[in-house]
């Protein structure tokens, strides 16, 4: 009986058979596809295992040795610097006022102009200052001649006996005391009247009183010599203060009046700033206060001249910290003889604090970092150790070694992202001529490893 008729019977049992014809065959067909791959796994098990073997053989742990290039480490001196950053500023800066009021008659600056000390900035309408001065000379000289000063010869008032006010009362009051003895003794003796006597006495008392009365006016009159000298004397500073003229040396940084401008007392004409040196003003942090001392070089760059390096010296470092920033204040000086750094401009750079010689230094290929970890390897005996190491400063292509390394010890420089602790090296010579062999053995080793397990998997 075929298939097709025992399926097309009605009976449920004649169904049941069916099926169970029908599937016996696809399970031993199944059964069979599996014995067959069973059958080809086991016979490229060994080829599977002799990839996963070429694999290891690959990393390099036990297989041929990794070709790296070394370097001994170095010894340099660093220069141990700290980070700054302020304002050029200038060391003397000038605001000049006008003394006296008046009509602003020339400006003799400009903005940016050079100024030495002394030169004229500001000239002011003169006359009216000229008159007081008269007048103030006016007053001088009156009092000079009641004294009997002689201007030409002698400053100082001579004594009071010596005036002529003064010896004019003092001939009378003694030709008054003269006539008064002899009025005494002719009335004594009965020649003369009573009323001559008494005449005699008074004149005496009126001379001496005017002798007094001189005497007090000369002194009142060198004090009122010091009043007409002083009141003289500032006559002409008003005058001489006519022409305003330069404090400091420096350059013009402002320039506030116009000609024809009337100005009053204490008016602002010109600011003046000093150029050369100038003053860095900046703030070092607390932790360097230990370090920074007066004379220690700054190197600095400034955004106007971009690449160029400037110098300067610590002049003056701050006794104290300020609480809120916890920084102290540091002012260097900057010398700028051709005027090309100007106030105003930010300034960053270093101090140098100190030059440390004989520092070990590793070279940057030597060096591999991760996670913030530094690690080298060392080479001994013909093999890696990873050491973890401190970095410090940089220079060049070398790097400062902190922590980690006593200073003899070699280093590979090459390769070492296939190296691990006991890693066997081969050290790269001159007349090597097959450079990353060992690299590339590896490679093959796991390229064929990968090989045996891609051809086991297909069959």
């Amino acid at each position: 009986m075929s298939i097709r008729e025992i399926g097309s019977e009605r009976d449920g049992r004649g169904v049941a058979r069916g099926i169970a014809i029908f599937v016996v065959p696809a399970l031993l067909g199944i059964g069979a596809v599996i014995g067959c791959n069973t059958t080809s796994g086991e016979t490229n098990a060994p080829g599977g295992r002799g990839g996963g073997a070429g694999g290891r053989g690959g990393r390099g742990g036990g297989g041929n040795a990794v070709r790296v290039e070394t370097s001994p480490l170095q010894r340099i001196s660093v220069d141990r610097r700290v980070d700054l950053s302020g304002t050029l500023v200038s060391p003397d800066q000038a605001r000049v006022s006008s003394e006296v009021a008046g009509i602003v008659r020339e400006v003799q600056v400009q903005l940016g102009s050079e100024v030495r000390v002394g030169d004229v900035l500001v000239r002011l309408e003169p006359k009216e200052l000229a008159l007081a001065l008269e007048r103030a000379e006016s007053a001088l000289r009156q009092v000079e001649a009641q004294l009997g000063i002689d201007r030409a010869q002698d400053k100082q008032p001579p004594a009071d006996e010596q005036i002529a006010s003064v010896r004019q009362a003092m001939a009378n009051r003694d030709d008054a005391r003269a006539a008064y003895a002899r009025a005494q003794q002719l009335s004594g003796r009965g020649l003369l009247a009573q009323v001559d006597r008494d005449t005699a006495e008074t004149r005496l008392k009126v001379t001496e009183a005017n002798y007094q009365a001189a005497t007090d006016n000369v002194r009142s009159l060198k004090a009122s010599l010091q009043d007409r000298r002083a009141s003289y004397e500032l006559a002409q500073k008003k005058l001489s203060d006519a022409v305003v003229r330069a404090p400091v040396a420096g350059s013009v940084s402002e320039r506030l009046v116009q000609p024809g401008e009337y100005i009053r007392e204490n008016t602002p004409v010109a600011t003046i700033v000093q150029m050369n040196p100038l003053k860095l003003k900046t703030a070092i942090q607390e932790k360097n206060a230990g370090v920074i001392r007066t004379g220690q070089a700054v190197d600095f760059v400034v955004e106007a001249f971009p690449g160029q390096i400037l110098h300067g010296k610590v002049a003056y470092v701050s006794p104290s910290v300020d609480q809120a920033t916890r920084t102290f204040p540091v002012e260097v000086l900057v010398d700028n003889p051709d005027r090309t750094l100007k106030p105003g401009f930010f300034a960053k750079g270093t101090v140098l604090t100190r030059v440390d010689e004989s520092v070990i230094a590793a070279p940057d290929d030597a060096v591999s970092t991760m996670a913030g970890v530094s690690t080298v390897f060392v080479i001994e005996d013909g093999k890696a150790r990873q050491q973890q190491v401190v970095l410090g400063a940089r220079q060049g292509k070398v790097v400062e070694v902190v922590e980690g390394l006593k200073g003899d010890e070699v280093l590979a420089t090459s390769n070492v992202n296939q190296l691990a602790t006991g890693t066997s090296v081969r050290i790269a010579t001159p007349g090597d001529d097959n450079p990353g062999g060992a690299a590339r053995g590896e490679g093959r080793g796991g390229r064929q490893g990968g090989r045996g397990r891609r051809e086991g998997a297909a069959q």
